[in-house]
């Protein structure tokens, strides 16, 4: 790959690492750093509804769910710049071959090319047990 192409997508991986930490420092700031009372906007010494309880949970439940996938995209982000500086971008790890622009376009952290991604989702939708007929 070129230098002026490793540079784009070197850039491009920045810029998604940096959009990852942000989301993730706003989403410390909401859960991390209030109490449940304080997040509900519950100030009163009174217990409050509990379906509100459970709509608050859920909620800090979805938003740590959102602050895991972030912190799994960033680890492949920075792998993925790793593998730039040391010159294995854009290189499948299955079949040593190029990863097409339009795919690390797309997914700039992609290890895989279009072909080896395929058959790797054939082969995971194949070892599933299919489901009985009830």
């Amino acid at each position: 790959m070129k230098e002026k192409e490793l540079e784009h997508f070197k850039n491009l991986l920045l810029g998604k690492r940096q959009e990852m930490m942000k989301h993730m420092d706003a989403i410390k700031e909401i859960e991390m750093e209030t109490t449940l009372k304080e997040s509900t906007g519950d100030h009163s010494a009174y217990a409050f509804h509990m379906a509100d309880q459970g709509t608050d949970s859920m909620e800090r439940e979805k938003n740590f769910f959102y602050a895991q996938r972030d912190g799994r995209l960033l680890y492949h982000i920075d792998r993925a710049l790793e593998r730039i500086e040391n010159g294995t971008y854009g290189k499948c790890r299955s079949c040593n071959g190029p990863i097409g622009e339009a795919r690390l376009e797309a997914v700039p952290h992609a290890t895989l090319c279009i072909q080896c991604k395929s058959k790797e989702e054939k082969a995971a939708g194949e070892s599933e047990e299919p489901e009985e007929l009830l």
